[in-house]
């Protein structure tokens, strides 16, 4: 005798069809922006349509089964199809932050190349492009050349500001962080997790990373103001 509480195929059905509906929502907004990274969209979008055929498929046999054919009751763990249903409905996860940043050492690693920079005015940089000029291309291309840099501040143990932004290789699980060590005109106030803008000027000094003695450079700053959080808090 099948349980009242094992879902029949119709309630599957309707399982897949509402989580496949969500994650295609997420790959329509920035809501996915906060676990995958923004160049896996269209196979977000796909898995979420494969799931919305699969519920049609599934309904679509239930209709055709001939009448009394009961089959057999499913398990009761069919009902754990609901939890990422409801993990991406009820739970959007905050964007990882400085207890991260500060936990973990920096991903910086160099490049296979630097692509040309416009040749006037502010320089709008990544905090890992940034980074990777400075360290690995000495700032050759930096020098003399106002940059503008958005990330999160986060202080280490000794209270030294770092402007960060997590990088992603597939999804916030394997997220690690770019980190740029500031110095210069910083607001007296610094509260981790505040996404500043800075703006200043290349500078040749270097520190490591506490947590791994990766190359951390600076950024000599000239002004920084509070901005919102990005819509995508990562750097792919």
């Amino acid at each position: 005798m099948t349980s009242a509480l094992s879902p029949n195929r119709q309630t599957q059905a309707a399982l897949l069809f509402l989580l496949g509906a969500a994650v295609v929502h997420a790959g329509l907004t920035d809501l996915h922006l906060r676990y995958v990274k923004a160049g896996l969209r269209p196979l977000l979008l796909l898995s979420g349509a494969v799931l919305i055929a699969t519920a049609a498929a599934t309904l679509l046999y239930e209709w055709r089964r001939p009448p009394g054919d009961d089959g057999h009751g499913e398990p009761r763990v069919a009902w754990l199809l609901a939890l990422p249903l409801f993990a991406l409905i009820l739970v959007a996860p905050p964007a990882l932050g400085s207890y991260s940043a500060t936990h973990t050492g920096t991903a910086l690693q160099e490049p296979f190349g630097f692509p040309d920079l416009p040749a006037n005015g502010p320089l709008r940089l990544g905090v890992g492009e940034y980074a990777a000029r400075a360290v690995y291309d000495e700032g050759r291309h930096l020098r003399g050349r106002t940059v503008v840099i958005t990330g999160f501040v986060a202080l280490d143990r000794a209270g030294a500001p770092y402007l960060v932004r997590m990088t992603l290789n597939c999804c916030a699980a394997d997220a690690q962080p770019i980190k740029i060590a500031l110095s210069g005109a910083m607001p007296p106030v610094l509260r981790p997790d505040t996404w500043l803008e800075v703006t200043g000027t290349y500078s040749p000094r270097r520190t490591k990373d506490p947590v791994n003695d990766g190359p951390v450079p600076y950024v000599e700053v000239t002004h920084a103001r509070p901005v919102p959080a990005p819509p995508d808090p990562y750097e792919g």
